[in-house]
């Protein structure tokens, strides 16, 4: 099979973090847009990635694209494109559609058009006009910008981000991917104490023990294109075997929390255990005044509370006073918190020393960068 044009779509703000993990697993090709990096691959590849990516959402293959500003060009360009070599006749092909500063506007029509074309094209190969759609699922997306069609298939289902340890979460929780993108980018390593003090569901730190055990983070969990007959089960097989054999579940880990909610650390004690670290990652029931962090060049990552979060302005702003306290009190920690707040930087006593914008949901945020010294013996894996 010739490569394919794949896509992995990206979060807002994250996309260079994506690139990044797409060149460590060997992809070079890439090419960087808003929302989704382009890369090209095969079949395996498609298994190695949903398996693999920790910061990516899904990973679609491109079909094809096309100026489309009517209806016609819209069915035409559909119908040109390649889907009885991908869709067997009992497929189930659902449309999903959005539309951007196009003159296609009606969303439900261009989803319509593009099942309609799709049911064309595969009638002439397959010689029938109706489709059960009682078989795997293959869902197709028209995407419409500046008057430009693009198709693509999914081949992940539920979103990367759903890992599968998680059943229950606290009110306000951190997505999984947008987790492990914090520590990825704080450049923590195993070898150096990591804690977050306002820990709610454990998230930040599952993600971290994953990336310390070198973990795939898809690896308890099931794909849409499992089951289609262009990505064979023994592909799946072989990136999991491979996966498998990369976990070093052997690296002392020195990971901790706390949160002053019981029932928050109650739900994390239960998806900390599920994804298999139980004994690797302490927690404890107490306000950010009360901690004590152990060791020294230690990383703190955390999405401390806020009042658009959770709905209490003085509580959040007294725990972000505790939280620049803490920081005195520790001066060789580095200190990475996610937050749409202003004021960390003022309990903190001193700008950033780097500041990205990241999306927490919907809610527009900062990611504020306080490095502490490097560790010493030669360890330079803070920036």
């Amino acid at each position: 099979m010739e490569k394919l044009q794949l896509i992995a779509t990206a979060p807002m703000g994250l996309e260079a973090v994506v690139a990044r993990e797409l060149k460590d697993l060997g992809y070079t090709d890439l090419q960087v847009e808003n929302g989704r990096v382009n890369f090209t691959g095969g079949p395996l590849d498609i298994c190695r990635t949903n398996l693999w990516l920790r910061t990516a959402g899904r990973i679609l293959i491109k079909m094809g694209e096309f100026p489309a500003t009517t209806f016609d060009e819209l069915f035409e360009g559909t119908k040109a494109l390649d889907w009885p070599t991908w869709i067997p006749n009992d497929g189930e092909f659902p449309v999903n559609g959005r539309s951007q500063k196009s003159q296609l506007t009606s969303v439900p029509a261009c989803q319509s058009i593009v099942k309609k074309a799709v049911v064309d094209k595969m009638s002439a190969q397959y010689g029938t006009e109706w489709f059960p759609e009682n078989g795997v699922r293959y869902v197709i997306e028209v995407t419409l910008m500046n008057d430009r069609a693009m198709l693509t298939l999914d081949t992940t289902g539920d979103g990367l981000h759903k890992r599968g340890y998680r059943k229950v979460a606290t009110e306000a929780p951190i997505r999984e991917t947008l987790a492990a993108a914090l520590v990825q980018l704080s450049r923590w390593n195993p070898e150096r104490p990591l804690y977050d003090p306002f820990c709610g569901s454990g998230t930040i730190l599952i993600e971290a023990a994953m990336i310390g055990w070198n973990i795939a983070p898809g690896l308890r969990r099931s794909f849409n294109s499992e089951g289609w007959p262009l990505i064979p089960n023994e592909l799946w097989d072989e990136a999991r075997d491979e996966a498998f054999d990369l976990v070093k579940d052997d690296v002392p880990l020195q990971i901790a929390g706390s949160d002053i909610d019981p029932g928050a650390i109650e739900i994390a004690e239960a998806a900390i255990k599920k994804a298999g670290f139980g004994k690797e990652i302490k927690l404890s029931v107490q306000p950010v005044a009360k901690v004590k962090l152990e060791g020294d060049y230690g990383v703190i990552i955390t999405n401390p509370p806020y009042g658009e979060r959770l709905g209490d302005d003085v509580q959040a702003e007294a725990a972000m006073r505790q939280f620049g306290l803490t920081a005195l009190h520790y001066p060789t920690w580095s200190y990475f918190s996610i937050s749409p707040s202003t004021s960390i930087e003022h309990y903190f006593g001193r700008p950033a020393d780097k500041k990205r914008k990241l999306f927490n949901g919907r809610i527009e945020c900062n990611y504020l960068q306080f490095f502490g010294p490097l560790p010493p013996r030669g360890n330079r894996s803070q920036p």
